[in-house]
């Protein structure tokens, strides 16, 4: 088992934070304060000018980190020096262009030596995830896939070759706040669990402790961005105690009764 997949010990919270959104220095006391509030596994995202699975949040707050000059090995060593003081797994989420640019196997190299556990790289399709995940498989990086409500017969495919925990994508679209869920991931769950018992994190949409809730009462995890990124637009370099108190809920939340 590997450190990914230990986390879910119990129903797992999954915050997502954009780094060098409004800066670094901002990412690394947020990233501190949702780890002591309870979170399981953090996602960075690493900022992109066209982050095409993403709503207006998450774009929003790339926008800002990128015209704050953030780049990819800036985040490298913001992971370096958090590692000093925080084990929780990290996980990137990406897209293939930074990873290409950078180096697809420099820049998993990179993610080994700075303390990266695993990767989520939404616009590589199943069907050509071979060449990123061979990078990935070299360097001991996990490779997080992505289950959508629009899989239909690849979820046995995508299923069987998951590792550390499948994303299910609780809704068609990008990522954003959404006042209801109305995909049936009870039967996505069904389908992954004939193939699989890898933990399932539920992801898209969730932005409040009722929708988190729910959706833990079905999936082993809950992953939250959009709703966490809206606090920090508005809270600016003061948004790491009001993030914080988020994650605090959202992991009572989903734990309670569980």
């Amino acid at each position: 088992m590997n450190k990914i997949t230990a986390a879910f010990k119990h129903k797992a919270f999954i915050p997502f934070v954009t780094a060098g959104d409004p800066d670094l220095e901002t990412t690394k006391e947020l990233i501190r304060e949702i780890v002591a509030n309870g979170a399981d596994i953090v996602e960075i995202g690493i900022p992109f000018s066209d982050p095409v699975a993403e709503g207006p949040a998450i774009q929003k707050a790339d926008e800002r980190a990128l015209a704050n000059g953030i780049n990819t090995d800036d985040i490298f060593q913001m992971v370096t020096e958090l590692r000093t003081e925080i084990d929780t797994p990290f996980v990137f989420m990406t897209y293939i262009n930074p990873v290409f640019v950078y180096g697809i196997d420099k820049f998993m190299a990179r993610c080994k030596e700075t303390g990266v556990d695993g990767v989520i790289i939404p616009d590589v399709p199943f069907e050509e995830k071979g060449f990123i995940q061979e990078a990935c498989r070299d360097h001991g990086i996990t490779y997080i896939s992505m289950v959508a409500p629009s899989s239909a017969e690849r979820i046995a495919m995508i299923a069987k070759e998951a590792e550390g925990f499948l994303y299910v994508v609780s809704s068609l679209g990008v990522t954003g706040v959404r006042s209801d869920i109305t995909t049936d991931i009870g039967s996505i769950l069904a389908e992954i669990r004939k193939i699989s018992d890898i933990p399932c994190a539920i992801g898209f949409g969730i932005s409040n402790a009722q929708q988190a809730k729910a959706m833990s009462e079905v999936g082993d995890g809950v992953i939250i961005g959009s709703a966490i990124i809206n606090i920090m637009e508005q809270y600016g370099k003061d948004s790491p105690k009001p993030v914080g108190a988020f994650v605090a809920e959202m992991v009572g939340a989903i734990r309670s009764g569980n």
